[in-house]
């Protein structure tokens, strides 16, 4: 395994994060359980949750994801050796995002995020969260594959200067060690970076948003800050939801995949994401690798990565994405993607 540092933490995480949205939906806690085994035994230190798995989100199933992972942690006793990040979800404004938390007024506020952290923490049986992140943002904003955002709406928004002095308040009480964003746009994360130096409060230390051949819009305004202000990007969704494995390929679609079970996701499955990811699929052959090799070592190659956070539904699929690692991709490689990429620049954002 090889690891990298976490902002300006101190910390080193494995550049493989084991991402744990499917506990409790399409895996059961026996199966998360085992691929949590596996996970340490090839090196893997650091774990991504949030308070809204398992996903799609449920409110009968919500937390299921940390209380899986907290008696995990109960049992094996290597609370220690890993470094376990959670999230606080924002406010719902639209179907996609779930209305349920907190009697349906989830904000990004000191009430709300004393309360989420406390939650997360008893059901993740620990007294501390090493990196706190924020699930998406308390105002309108372009994530989730919304773009185009071309005026502001009348909202009541939480102002980030609240949100960073309750962040704060729950580093120094010792529930948190770390704060970073997801699903965060440029705008957002000067305003976070900017306030924490003018005001002396804690800085951010990452962010989560999508990362993979089909979706690079990271790189657009986003990837300059990862790398000047040492904000690296914790990559999710590296496959694309699955696409880039070659699963759905003359458009197959498998019994208990992601994108065959829920049409929420099906943005993944446009013409032009399909016609790009056999494109990559091609390449790979053509260069000895799965589809999920090429992939997942593309993302393992960007200097702005800090982990790159990948799931599984069987060991099997865990296995092969781990040893993403081991996986060089030559100068032809990289031109020939950089060539597709050209072409079909970012169909599944």
């Amino acid at each position: 395994m090889q690891y990298r540092a976490l902002g300006n933490t101190g910390l080193k995480v494995s550049l493989i994060g084991l991402g744990t949205m499917t506990w409790g939906e399409q895996n059961s806690e026996a199966d998360a359980h085992a691929q949590l085994d596996m996970a340490v035994e090839h090196g893997i230190n650091f774990i991504d949750t949030a308070e809204m798995y398992p996903i799609p989100p449920r409110e009968h199933t919500q937390g299921d994801t940390e209380r899986m992972l907290g008696r995990w942690l109960s049992a094996r006793g290597l609370r220690e050796r890993l470094i376990i990040a959670s999230k606080a979800v924002g406010p719902s404004r639209d179907p996609v995002r779930p209305s349920y938390f907190r009697n349906g007024q989830a904000k990004l506020d000191r009430a709300n995020l004393i309360a989420a952290v406390d939650a997360s923490l008893s059901r993740l049986q620990t007294d501390y969260i090493d990196l706190y992140q924020l699930h998406w943002p308390d105002r309108s904003a372009n994530y989730f594959g919304q773009l185009g955002l071309t005026e502001l709406p009348e909202e009541e928004t939480v102002p980030i200067l609240d949100t960073l002095q309750a962040l704060a308040e729950l580093v120094a009480s010792g529930k948190i060690r770390h704060i970073g964003v997801s699903n965060e746009t440029p705008w957002g994360m000067h305003q976070y970076l900017s306030l924490a130096k003018q005001e002396n409060l804690p800085r951010i230390q990452s962010i989560q948003n999508p990362y993979n051949l089909l979706n690079r819009s990271f790189e657009v305004g986003l990837s300059e800050f990862s790398l000047r202000e040492q904000v690296g990007l914790l990559a999710y969704s590296p496959l694309a939801m699955g696409l880039l494995t070659g699963k759905y390929q003359a458009g197959a679609r498998p019994e208990g995949a992601r994108l065959s079970l829920y049409p929420r996701f099906q943005r993944y499955l446009n013409p032009q994401a399909q016609a790009a990811s056999e494109a990559y699929a091609s390449l790979a052959k053509e260069h000895g690798f799965s589809p999920t090799q090429l992939a997942l070592a593309f993302v393992n190659t960007r200097p702005f990565v800090t982990s790159n956070l990948i799931g599984a539904t069987t060991l099997k699929q865990l296995k092969e994405n781990i040893d993403s690692v081991n996986i060089n991709l030559s100068p032809i490689v990289r031109a020939s993607i950089e060539a597709l990429h050209q072409t079909m620049p970012n169909p599944a954002v």
